[in-house]
């Protein structure tokens, strides 16, 4: 059996089926606009932000310090969503 029709039952097994789905134009739309920015932007704004945080921090701006540290975890996560938009677009032909 080769790994495509393993792939194939196993899905069927949990019910999925193989019926496709697609996107909504809100969601097509911002894949294409965000497809289009490199991958390190996000990278380099979660390190600035961590800069930027303990900058701030050595500053004696504690609130301020805590509220830009809490924005690495967004930027890292926008970055895999563009990283996963570039490999596996949810419309793209398989």
């Amino acid at each position: 059996m080769t790994t495509s029709m393993q792939g194939q039952g196993l899905h069927e097994q949990r019910g999925m089926g193989t019926q496709q789905h697609t996107e909504g134009t809100v969601a097509k739309t911002m894949e294409q606009h965000t497809a289009k920015i490199p991958s390190d932007v996000f990278l380099w704004a979660a390190v600035g932000s961590i800069g930027a945080s303990a900058l701030l921090q050595l500053m004696g701006k504690k609130k301020a310090s805590l509220f830009v540290g809490e924005w690495v975890s967004p930027f890292l996560l926008l970055g895999v969503y563009n990283k996963i938009v570039k490999v596996a677009g949810s419309d793209r032909a398989h």
